[in-house]
């Protein structure tokens, strides 16, 4: 490095030295005031904060004339796009939920606490209220300054519209959380001429309290004391484990870089002790001094340590993402040679499937067939023997179906009852009753098997069936 280069670079640090003097590690007494700096995991947390609009606008998608995902608890209904779940269908329910635990242990123990990092609601909440903060008040050295001002007009002004801007986000979120639970267009004229039920109300006052609360005065402290996933991720990650790290192996012994000091008469390592990572850290964590239970994985640290590296004419990484065995100078077992790995991805694939496979083989309607016990069956005087049944018809449309009955099994049987189609109740179970009788003749066993059907037409056209096995009871033979 030339002379004039190392005077530059000294100079750079030197004013990193000033802005630093502020700096402090998070202890849970004060605000964090964190310093935002340009980067590729800058962005990479920006582009995963936006997949968060599915929740604002996912209410608004319409499918076949309805909202395309909505979960109607009053009627117990729940729509997917084309797919209505209802409460007989809820194991699916749990399958997913096993999904996205699983998801999480697997992204847990490849890459640390990604989903804190990058997809937490609390983490982008809070990245954007004080993405807020800063464009009103200005970087961290004049957000202290401030706050530290006695009140004026101007003061009061600038505080007034930062907690405005919190309260309308906190509101927008409480708002588009109901949206999911109802209509969402006609949720809004409800809600807004004071017509929506007491319920919704107090659920957006409490979402926007909440939001309010968390995103705006408690940010990281949230996730030290509230979250638990901070306490269990530890036993999730090993050695192998990829996550921001500081090599320390390069970068110490740290120290500042002295004017006139060159590469080649340095005594230092690579680290300038610079504060840098501390100062961009959401949460106040120190990164040198190895993994901690705040560190949430954002990869804001390498950002900022790669920017001084660069200045300094040295190669970028020595905070990086990286495993222990790597940092040790250990080899690395390959991802697909764990077999933790592999147990999980197996979890996963047998959980989605069976997701897919609900999804794809639910019936429009479904149909339950009890057969009367008491009695078993009856004997006519034409000869004939009768058994009595109940039907139970599930229409999970949205729309009532009429419903044809008939059945089929031991020869010349008739079902009686079924002359006129059943109207099936959307999104609810409609019984009817039907007597089978058969020719004494054609009862060759005491219990002989027989099937029913129910078909009907939607209102589109489309033709809907569903089936159900049960027995047909008569003397003994």
């Amino acid at each position: 490095m030339s002379q004039d280069a190392s005077a530059r670079a000294s100079a750079a640090v030197e004013a990193i030295y000033a802005e630093a003097a502020h700096w402090n590690i998070n202890a849970g007494g004060e605000t964090i005031h964190a310093k935002r700096v340009g980067g590729k995991w800058r962005l990479l947390k920006w582009l995963a904060a936006a997949t968060w609009l599915v929740f604002f606008l996912g209410p608004y998608l319409r499918w076949d004339g309805r909202q395309a995902v909505l979960f109607d608890i009053p009627n117990r209904q729940f729509h997917l796009f084309g797919a209505t779940v209802l409460p007989q269908d809820l194991w699916m329910l749990s399958l997913l939920l096993l999904f996205f635990a699983i998801l999480l242990a697997v992204a847990t123990t490849l890459a640390g606490r990604v989903w804190c990092g990058f997809f937490c609601f609390q983490t982008v909440w809070t990245d954007v209220f004080t993405w807020i903060e800063e464009k009103l008040e200005g970087p961290p050295q004049k957000r202290r300054k401030f706050d530290e001002e006695p009140i004026s007009p101007r003061k009061v002004a600038i505080k007034a519209t930062k907690h405005g801007i919190w309260l309308v986000i906190g509101f927008l979120t409480g708002y588009s959380f109901v949206s999911w639970f109802t209509d969402a267009p006609s949720f809004f004229a409800r809600f807004f001429s004071g017509e929506a039920a007491a319920a919704a109300y107090i659920t957006v006052a409490l979402f926007s309290a909440g939001t309010y609360a968390l995103a705006g005065f408690l940010r990281e402290q949230a996730c030290f004391w509230l979250c638990p996933y901070a306490r269990i991720q530890g036993v999730m990650i090993d050695r192998t484990t990829l996550l921001p790290s500081y090599d320390g192996l390069r970068g110490e012994p740290r120290g500042r870089l002295k004017r006139g000091e060159t590469e080649q008469n340095r005594t230092t390592g690579d680290c300038v002790d610079c504060k840098q990572c501390v100062a961009v850290c959401p949460t106040g964590v120190d990164i040198r001094h190895g993994q901690q239970e705040g560190c949430i994985t954002c990869a804001l640290c390498i950002d900022a340590c790669d920017a001084v590296m660069v200045k300094l004419g040295r190669p970028a990484g020595l905070i990086r993402y990286a495993s222990l065995d790597e940092l040790e100078g250990k080899p690395t077992k390959a991802l697909l040679k764990r077999p933790r790995v592999w147990i999980y991805f197996g979890i996963l694939a047998a959980a989605w499937a069976g997701i897919i496979y609900g999804l794809t083989s639910l019936d429009p309607i479904d149909l339950a067939v009890l057969h009367e016990r008491q009695p078993l069956f009856v004997a006519l005087s034409s000869g004939a023997i009768q058994n009595k049944y109940t039907l139970k018809l599930l229409n999970k449309t949205t729309a009532d179906i009429g419903v044809q009955i008939s059945a089929s099994g031991p020869r010349d049987l008739e079902v009686v009852g079924a002359e006129k189609a059943v109207t099936a109740r959307h999104g609810e179970v409609t019984s009817a009753t039907v007597l089978v009788r058969v020719p004494l003749a054609s009862v060759t066993q005491e219990s002989q098997s027989i099937t029913f059907f129910a078909e009907g037409v939607r209102s589109g056209g489309e033709t809907v069936r569903s089936q159900r096995d049960s027995v047909f009871i008569g003397p003994r033979r």
